[in-house]
C-alpha cells in the first residue's frame, strides 16, 4: 500500500473519530441537562409529596370535623325534637276558643269560662272546672269589626280538656245562643306548621281511594288497599302520593272550548252534549238519548252522573225504556 493511500485512510479515521467525539460531547451535554432536569423533577416530586402529606392531614382533620359536626347536627335535631315534644306536653291542658266576641268575658275571664263552658258543651263537670290561667291571644284590635281574638285557657285537669275536644270533634262547632264557638288544641309552632302542611294534602287525598286521618300531635294515617301507613313528615307523604295514581291528573282540561252554535260542549268531562243555539240542552228525545248513552258508559265523573240523571228525568216516558239509566 502506498503512503498516499495510508495517509488518506488515516485522515478519514481521524475525521470519523473527531465526529464521534463531537457526538459524545453532545451526548454528555444532553446527559448533564437530563440529569439536572431529573434532579429538578425529584425536588418537585418531593415538594408534591410534602404537599400531599399536608393535604392528607388537612383532609383527615376536615373529615373529623365533619363527623363531629354531623354528630352535633343529629344531637341538635334530637334535642329540638325533644324540646318540641316537651313544649307540646306543656300545652296539653291548653284549649283555644274561637268565636267569643271581644269584651263578652267582662273583667273576670276565668269566672266567665267557668260559667259558660258547661252551657256551651251541655256537660256537668264533676269536679267543677278549674283553670290555671286564661287570656286573649294577641294585641287588642282597634277596629271593632275585626274578628275577635281567640281565648286560650289552661285547664287544671287534662280529663276535662279531653272531654271538650272530643265533643268539639264530634259536633264541629258548639253553639251558645247565636254564637258559634270552635275549639282547638294548642300546639307548638313546629307541630302546628307540620299539621298545616299535612292538611294541605286534604283535597288531593279526597280524590284518591284512601282512608286518612290526622292524629295528634302531627301524624297522618293513610289506609290504601288494606295497608296502613303512618307519616310523621309531610315530605314523606308528598313522596308517597307522587307514587300513587291520582285520577285528577288524567282528567281533561277545564278550559272552556270555543262555542259553536252547531256543535257545542259543556264543562269538564261532558263530551259532545248537544245544545240548542241559545246554549241550552236540546229537547230532541233522540239526540238527548244518544247523549245519555254516552254519559252512562262511564260514571267516573260526578258531574256526568248528575247530568245523566237530569237528562233521564226529562226524557218522555216512552224513551226512558229505550235509554235506561244504568251505572
Amino acid at each position: 500500500m502506498s503512503d498516499n493511500t495510508q495517509g488518506a485512510s488515516m485522515d478519514r479515521i481521524l475525521q470519523e473519530t473527531s465526529a464521534v467525539g463531537r457526538k459524545l460531547e453532545g451526548m454528555d451535554t444532553a446527559m448533564s441537562a437530563l440529569t439536572a432536569e431529573t434532579r429538578s423533577m425529584r425536588l418537585e416530586i418531593a415538594g408534591f409529596q410534602s404537599q400531599i402529606s399536608g393535604l392528607d392531614h388537612r383532609v383527615a382533620a376536615v373529615e373529623s370535623q365533619v363527623v363531629l359536626q354531623t354528630n352535633r347536627d343529629q344531637e341538635l335535631l334530637y334535642l329540638r325534637s325533644k324540646l318540641t315534644d316537651l313544649e307540646d306536653r306543656s300545652r296539653r291542658n291548653n284549649v283555644r276558643f274561637l268565636g267569643f266576641p271581644e269584651g263578652i268575658e267582662g273583667t273576670d275571664i276565668l269566672s266567665y269560662l267557668r260559667d259558660t263552658l258547661p252551657k256551651l258543651a251541655d256537660i256537668t263537670f264533676d269536679p267543677p272546672l278549674e283553670f290555671q290561667r286564661a287570656h286573649r291571644l294577641g294585641l287588642k284590635r282597634q277596629n271593632g269589626q275585626d274578628r275577635p281574638r281567640p281565648i286560650i285557657a289552661c285547664f287544671l285537669r287534662h280529663g276535662q280538656v279531653c272531654q271538650l275536644l272530643q265533643l268539639s270533634r264530634r259536633q264541629g262547632q258548639l253553639r251558645l245562643g247565636p254564637l258559634e264557638i270552635r275549639l282547638s288544641a294548642d300546639f307548638s309552632k313546629e307541630t302546628a306548621d307540620r299539621r298545616r302542611a299535612f292538611l294541605s294534602f286534604h283535597p288531593r287525598l279526597c280524590h284518591l281511594d284512601v282512608k286518612f286521618g290526622l292524629f295528634e300531635p302531627a301524624r297522618m294515617w293513610i289506609t290504601k288497599n288494606g295497608e296502613s301507613r303512618t307519616f310523621y313528615d309531610p315530605e314523606d307523604l308528598k313522596s308517597f302520593l307522587e307514587g300513587l295514581h291520582d285520577p285528577t291528573q288524567s282528567m281533561e282540561s277545564t278550559t272552556q272550548p270555543p262555542q259553536d252554535t252547531q256543535n257545542q260542549t259543556r264543562g269538564k268531562g261532558q263530551s259532545e252534549i248537544a245544545l240548542d243555539t241559545d246554549g241550552r240542552p236540546t229537547t230532541d228525545p233522540q239526540t238527548r238519548g244518544r247523549d245519555l248513552k254516552r254519559l252512562t258508559k262511564s260514571f267516573d265523573d260526578r258531574g256526568q252522573v248528575l247530568q245523566a240523571v237530569a237528562m233521564h228525568t226529562q226524557l218522555p216516558d216512552r224513551d226512558k225504556s229505550r235509554y235506561p239509566l244504568k251505572p
